[in-house]
């Protein structure tokens, strides 16, 4: 059973504004709870027991409201990234790479995912060294989903959100598993990407597109399970139908 979690929380969400004017996005309230806590429950209860937050606009702000929630199943570590204005999420990784010893998961800051779904990634045993949580959805996928080509055996082919319609068979829900050589090799790549010109541009699923050919990216199906990402300002309503569920459970 995985223990670890690195929470990516260093941006503002400025598609949320004026939502986000004066707020990160994971401090946005959703059924009494931030999304930030929510995330920290739900990790909680599946059996996380420490959090790396990597923290970036407003971290005073975010500092103060980790630390008031003061949950004693889990030990939260704040690691405040400063180059959050010029660097996408490879740089967030960057930033946590010293915590990525041993297993551990990756969840995207504006990602709410159930308690079922934080239990079914956790979970051992797991064949993949990497694996992707994919949904899967009838209608197909838009210009913004994070679109998965996968292998009928679920190895992850590509990931990206440039993927063609032929080629996208699932979508990735921003929560990630390292275990074993995984962790490792997820880290060292991570510091190699970083180190050329592009890397602050790049998102780190890049990374782990280029780790896909090596055959030890998986991915892990968890469609008919209850999760919401809140990227735009319509995504609000979705998110607060889901907690308001969790809330009234």
């Amino acid at each position: 059973m995985i223990e670890h979690a690195i929470l990516l929380s260093a941006g503002q969400g400025s598609r949320l504004l004026p939502l986000t004017a004066e707020r990160p996005k994971c401090l946005i309230d959703f059924s009494g709870r931030s999304l930030i806590a929510w995330q920290v429950e739900m990790l909680a209860r599946a059996g996380i027991k420490r959090i790396d937050v990597v923290t970036g606009f407003m971290t005073d702000m975010l500092e103060a409201h980790l630390a008031a929630i003061d949950d004693p199943r889990v030990e939260v570590t704040v690691r405040f990234n400063p180059f959050f204005k010029v660097a996408d999420n490879l740089g967030s990784c960057w930033i946590a790479r010293d915590a990525m010893r041993g297993d551990f998961v990756i969840l995207n800051g504006d990602t709410l995912v159930s308690e079922d779904i934080a239990r079914a990634v956790l979970a051992e045993p797991n064949p993949w060294p990497i694996a992707v949580t994919v949904d899967v959805k009838a209608e197909g996928y838009d210009s913004d989903d994070m679109k998965v080509e996968r292998s009928a055996d679920g190895r992850l082919v590509h990931i990206g959100k440039t993927l063609s319609a032929e080629q996208s068979n699932a979508e990735s829900i921003g929560f990630l598993a390292f275990r074993g050589e995984g962790a490792d090799l997820f880290r060292e790549t991570v510091r190699k990407a970083m180190r050329t010109p592009e890397g602050v541009q790049h998102w780190y699923l890049k990374v782990i597109d280029s780790i896909a050919p090596t055959g030890k990216v998986g991915t892990l199906s968890i469609e008919g399970m209850d999760w919401a990402e809140v990227d735009f300002l319509n995504d609000i309503e979705i998110a607060t139908e889901l907690t308001d569920k969790w809330a009234e459970a």
